[in-house]
């Protein structure tokens, strides 16, 4: 290895900024199991899916409508 390296022509990551996050989150059985069920549909990991969905809720500022009872 070098003692020193020159950076000085380096660029940053284009990708940084669309790294992810590991985050813990609680979630349902079922809801898991709803969503492992349609990752095996159209062949991604379900980890993905939901990031997907959860992405998309984002991008288009969805907001949930609910009640509490």
């Amino acid at each position: 290895m070098k003692e020193n390296y020159d950076f000085s022509k380096g660029i940053k990551n284009p990708y940084a900024k669309k790294l992810k996050k590991q985050i813990t989150i609680r979630l349902d059985a079922d809801t898991i199991d709803y969503f492992k069920e349609q990752a095996t549909e159209v062949g991604i990991s379900y980890q993905n899916l939901i990031n997907l969905y959860l992405r998309d809720c984002a991008e288009n500022k969805k907001k949930l409508s609910f009640a509490w009872e």
